[in-house]
């Protein structure tokens, strides 16, 4: 492990903040390469018109048909806040992607990017939940409590996850953590950490397992009243969490953009694509998960393992130094 560096040496260079833009359509394309491949997993299992070619095209049938569809007003519904929900998860993805870098560049370099990561996915929560609450409708109003109860069971074994890598580098600055796994990545060793992770990425974009507060049985739950435009948001901002949340595994698990004959930059996008990969084609592999019995799961078996990740850390990490 690299020694530790002092705070003002950072290994990363801040670029000007119109590279937002560039940021901004990489995310976007990372979405829609998920959604593309999400399209053709689905029809290959379903055998639908076209096959596997039929569903990389599909995501973009789907997006012009809620383009066109009617927006739908529920009575009574707080307009303003159910909107802000919706649309509120493509904002927080492209926050999140602020602070990864992308190889040697990143758009803000803060000292405290781990903990900035953190409070956005946090934000998610309150994000769904208005989504589900501001339609004044009972079906989405329980997709919202249900995705409260898997934060219950999820946000506090993330957090911790978070922190091995942080304890590690002796840092919370993105880029001194990437630095920090100089030959070995911190996947390799924190395999708890990492899977834990990975787990909390499909919960705040509300993915596969932990799908129930969009269920069927609720008539698609906190998204049910959504319709044309707002929905294709909603949906947008799915797939967005799905691509920040690999691409910011990238610098704390994976390395960042160390890799051979590549540029470093190139080695970050074919790792968050590897990643992003993985977490669609687990989406039908996985059982779905109820909330309170993942809540139990959360709590007596996630939170205390990955304590013991972090604690094993921790000894690692006093005993180099």
């Amino acid at each position: 492990m690299a020694d530790p560096m002092p705070m003002t040496d950072s290994p990363i260079t801040t670029v000007a903040p119109g590279w937002a833009i560039v940021g901004l359509a990489i995310l976007g394309v990372l979405a829609l390469t998920a959604a593309m491949l999400d399209g053709a997993l689905a029809a290959r299992a379903g055998g639908g018109p076209g096959g596997t070619m039929g569903g990389l095209v599909r995501p973009f049938g789907e997006a012009a048909r809620l383009m066109r569809q009617r927006r739908r007003t529920t009575v009574e519904a707080d307009g303003l806040l159910w909107r802000i929900g919706g649309a509120g998860l493509l904002v927080t993805a492209a926050l999140m992607v602020t602070v990864v870098p992308l190889g040697e560049w990143t758009i803000f370099d803060l000292d405290v990017g781990v903990m900035w990561f953190n409070a956005m996915d946090v934000m998610v929560w309150a994000l769904v939940w208005l989504t589900g609450w501001g339609a004044n409708s009972a079906h989405s109003l329980v997709g919202g409590y249900r995705f409260l109860a898997h934060g219950l069971g999820y946000e506090l074994p993330l957090m911790f996850a978070l922190v091995a890598p942080a304890i590690a580098a002796e840092s919370l600055n993105v880029g001194r953590v990437a630095a920090a796994q100089d030959g070995l990545w911190f996947a390799v060793w924190m395999p708890v950490a990492f899977l834990v992770y990975l787990l909390g990425v499909a919960a705040f974009a509300v993915w596969g397992p932990f799908s129930p507060a969009i269920g069927t049985d609720v008539a698609g739950g906190a998204r049910a009243e959504l319709s044309g435009v707002d929905r294709l948001v909603f949906e947008v901002g799915r797939y967005a969490l799905l691509a920040a949340g690999a691409a910011f595994a990238v610098p704390m698990f994976l390395g960042g953009g160390a890799g051979p004959l590549l540029p470093d930059w190139a080695w970050v996008l074919v790792k968050t694509v590897a990643l992003l990969a993985v977490l669609v084609w687990l989406r039908r592999r996985l059982p779905v998960f109820r909330p309170d019995k993942f809540m139990e799961v959360g709590w007596v078996v996630l939170l205390p393992a990955v304590l013991v990740q972090d604690l094993v850390v921790a000894v690692i990490a006093v005993g180099r130094s």
